[in-house]
């Protein structure tokens, strides 16, 4: 049986590897962990095709470990226990060299399978690989992510990309017996969405669907050979990006309908209803913020009811959402204001607290003056005095500023009246 292209041209080694190399150059975290041969547990984070399975196989290839491997799609608990046994009898003869357990769509184990890991990952019987396409914070348990290192992959690069082509055109025993040339690459690449196996099996239909000795590879060639491009949503590629895209602007621009379309696209595509419900959590704090607190709560509500409820009944979840939302009056101020205050940050360093908002928990810090003219709020009329809270450097500066709506009006209102203009209100 011939195995696809991608898996004929897997990387065997850090120099044969592509991309990565905030992680795998050398002086940088993987490859000194493969060099001093200490490893820590790692759970790699990325999108699909950037090579998390193959620098996870390179890493215990180099180290001179051995590698078990399971997928969390077909996996279970008793699978895992399996493993981590094997892992122990074989430990004699590894000596320090513990296994590595390698797991591939880690976020896809329950807190059940995950909890299974923990004693092994603890007493050090396996050092535990995850991949990951989805963000280890809220799809891995506290006690299991504390125990490993997160590594980001990235995107590959077009530059990357064009070199795997050039590799596979070049080297595979299979296309060599073609001659092929890469007049134009800027489809095929944009079609993989960044993920080289998908690149790969895309270059490889082309190449079959072929019966000629020579196949130049245009942009035209890929479009003609590709029919189904715009058809599917694509989970992975730039449908994903785009919908989604489409989705929050629609949101943001206050109409329903299109952004209940866009839900219906993403769920008809099979998106994780747990990413859809992030992005709102995100927008009901980005784009409608103080104007409407509560749609942070329902967003949040949404958030954990999916989380529970699963499909298909989540749809009707995220349709409420998605529906109160986009109704909801529109504010950006709490996004605005952070994003002045890091740039001010940035611009300024660190500046020293002024002396009466510091905290004197030594007898020698109340005697130098930490905290000492600082006035409690609630001892005064109103709950309120007149005092500098930021540093001289930047005092007056203004980072909030509350939008016209009802709500945030009366924020303006409230700050003028106590501030007497001092921050333009």
């Amino acid at each position: 049986m011939i195995s696809p292209l991608a898996e004929r041209l897997r990387p065997k080694s850090l120099d044969s590897y592509l991309g990565q190399e905030h992680l795998v150059s050398k002086g940088k975290p993987v490859y000194q962990q493969i060099k001093n041969g200490v490893l820590p547990s790692i759970l790699f984070w990325g999108p699909p095709g950037t090579g998390k399975t193959t620098l996870a196989q390179i890493i215990a290839q180099e180290s001179d470990r051995p590698f078990f491997k399971l997928s969390a799609i077909n996996a279970g608990v008793k699978d895992v226990r399996d493993v981590i046994e094997r892992a122990k009898k074989n430990d004699g003869l590894f000596t320090t060299k513990n296994p590595i357990l390698f797991i591939d769509e880690i976020h896809r184990f329950s807190k059940s399978q995950q909890d299974s890991l923990l004693e092994a990952v603890e007493k050090g019987w396996v050092t535990l690989i995850g991949a990951t396409t989805e963000n280890p914070s809220f799809e891995v348990i506290s006690a299991l992510l504390s125990r490993c290192q997160v590594y980001i992959l990235k995107s590959l690069t077009k530059k990357d990309l064009d070199a795997l082509l050039k590799i596979a055109a070049e080297t595979d025993e299979l296309l060599q017996k073609k001659s092929i040339e890469l007049k134009e690459t800027e489809e095929i690449i944009r079609l993989s969405g960044g993920d080289a196996r998908k690149l790969l099996n895309l270059f490889e239909l082309i190449v079959n669907n072929i019966n000629e000795d020579t196949i130049v590879i245009t942009n035209r060639l890929v479009n003609e050979q590709i029919q189904s491009k715009s058809v599917r949503y694509d989970k992975t590629g730039e449908q994903h990006y785009d919908i989604i895209s489409a989705f929050i602007k629609s949101i943001r621009g206050s109409d329903p309908n299109a952004a209940v379309y866009y839900l219906a696209r993403m769920i008809e595509g099979g998106e994780d209803v747990k990413f859809i419900a992030r992005r709102l959590l995100i927008l009901a704090s980005e784009d409608i913020g103080n104007a409407n607190p509560t749609a942070l709560v329902i967003a949040n509500n949404t958030f954990q009811a999916v989380s529970v409820v699963g499909n298909p009944e989540s749809r009707i979840i995220l349709s409420q959402c998605v529906i109160y939302l986009a109704c909801s009056i529109k504010s950006n101020t709490s996004y605005m204001a952070i994003n002045k205050a890091q740039k001010l940050v940035k611009e300024t360093g660190d500046l020293e607290v002024p002396i009466h908002l510091r905290n004197a928990p030594t007898a020698l810090m109340k005697e130098i003056g930490y905290g000492k003219t600082y006035k409690y709020a609630h001892d005064y009329d109103g709950n309120f005095i007149n005092q500098e809270f930021l540093p001289e450097e930047i005092a007056n500066t203004t980072l909030f500023e509350p939008g016209d709506n009802q709500r945030e009006t009366a924020q303006k209102s409230y700050l003028r009246e106590k501030w007497k203009d001092k921050y333009g209100y």
